[in-house]
């Protein structure tokens, strides 16, 4: 089956969703791809008209409303299959998907670090519970710390309560110093300031641990306590889940199989929002971690400029460039300390699709070599944990894109004529 598009947007989250307002409003035929049932990606995960932020709402409420718009739920993109097309398949078929002009907004993924411990069961990212318990996982009653790194440590912790559970710490790899420049600065951004006020009520009596981090977790079969490091210090505390995740690492795979240029660790754009292929444009966090607001004025900006808006897209730069601003600082507020890469003995798991430790992975020079010799990155997550992993732990870069980007039927590839 081929479907025809003047404008295709891969992924509907924010910055998915208004790429979509944007481009529709030439009256073109606009496709929206994203792999979840329903659309608002991880920030409005359950459905944008469900939850907190009215944007997401009146975003959707624009789009169901276009008759111009369709939305392409449950279906993930394979591989580009020809020139403007792209190969994807859904749980029922598999697709071939054409366009005039391409807008990649794929979001990011948790960066999860390995430390002893780290595989048991009881262990997650810290997002990843948060889009659990969105989800009906039931953490009511139970004892959790949350951990790593970020402003989403506060949106986990918060989350996880308001479902009934007992938040024992928040723990933040970041000096106190650092913390407390970050938060002086917080004014200029008044929007963000409000929502750290509100979460941090909404975690009142919550012990907040600065400077610190989780070096091991303990038990047999299941976690039983976590050992947190803070300074010289180490305390041990007995919990049920360990939710853990530093920062957020932009999904690269399809913009790297189209061949964009990458600039940083992510999807180089001009002012546009247009990648090095042309017709290939990219917004959100493909290009750069930034957080909701920079992701709905690049989207914004995005799908304006695919159906040649320039002048309307031009409104929305000056909104870009001080969220631009705020993600510039995010990122130095929250740089990750040298400590956390010591953390591994020989035998922590790096590759966990693969069984592959930290001992054997620490005789090799790269990431390619590390790959033929280990089969590190080569199992079904095809990199994405591990490779996070080992950029950190080891200075490597990911230099391969490893088709089909997804776990696909054997069916969906041998409908492809080519």
């Amino acid at each position: 089956m081929t479907q025809h598009f003047d404008v295709l947007i891969i992924g509907a989250g924010p910055a998915g969703l208004a790429a979509a307002a944007g481009a529709a409003t030439a009256g073109g035929r606009i496709g929206i791809v994203d792999d979840n049932p329903l659309a608002g990606g991880q920030i409005w995960r359950g459905g944008p008209e469900h939850g907190k932020d009215a944007r997401g709402a009146a975003l959707w409420g624009a789009l169901r409303n276009a008759g111009n718009v369709e939305f392409l739920a449950r279906t993930r993109v394979l591989y580009p299959s020809g020139a403007q097309e792209l190969r994807a398949e859904t749980p029922a078929a598999a697709l071939t998907l054409r366009y005039g002009r391409l807008i990649i907004a794929t979001g990011a993924r948790e960066r999860l670090l390995p430390f002893p411990g780290w595989t048991l069961p009881g262990v997650t990212g810290a997002g990843g519970l948060q889009a659990l318990a969105k989800g009906g996982y039931p953490v009511a009653g139970k004892r959790i710390v949350v951990a790593g790194s970020g402003p989403l440590l506060l949106a986990v912790g918060a989350t996880l309560r308001e479902r009934g559970a007992h938040i024992l710490a928040i723990v933040e790899q970041t000096p106190l110093r650092r913390l407390a420049r970050f938060a002086l600065a917080l004014p200029a951004a008044p929007g963000k300031l409000t929502q750290a006020l509100q979460l941090r009520r909404q975690l009142s009596g919550v012990p907040y641990h600065g400077g610190a981090y989780i070096r091991a977790a303990g038990g047999d079969g299941q976690l039983r306590d976590v050992t947190l490091q803070q300074g010289a210090a180490r305390r041990t505390i007995e919990c049920e889940h360990l939710a853990c995740g530093y920062g957020l690492i932009p999904n690269l795979e399809l913009a790297g199989a189209l061949g964009c240029a990458m600039e940083d660790g992510a999807v180089a754009v001009d002012g546009w929002q247009q990648s090095s292929v042309p017709g290939t444009y990219c917004a959100g966090e493909s290009t750069g971690v930034g957080g909701v607001d920079l992701a709905l004025a690049e989207g914004r900006i995005a799908g304006l400029a695919t159906v040649n808006a320039t002048r309307q897209a031009a409104r929305h730069l000056a909104e870009r460039a001080r969220w631009q601003r705020f993600a510039a600082r995010l990122s130095r507020a929250f740089a990750l300390r040298p400590e956390l890469r010591g953390l591994c003995d020989d035998d922590t798991i790096v590759c966990r699709c693969e069984d592959v430790r930290h001992g054997e992975l620490a005789r090799h020079a790269n990431w390619r070599s590390a790959k033929l010799h280990t089969r590190c990155g080569m199992g079904a997550c095809q990199g994405r944990i591990c490779g996070g992993a080992a950029a950190t732990l080891y200075g490597w870069r990911q230099d391969d894109i490893r088709l089909p980007l997804s776990p696909a039927r054997i069916a969906s590839l041998l409908a492809d004529p080519e």
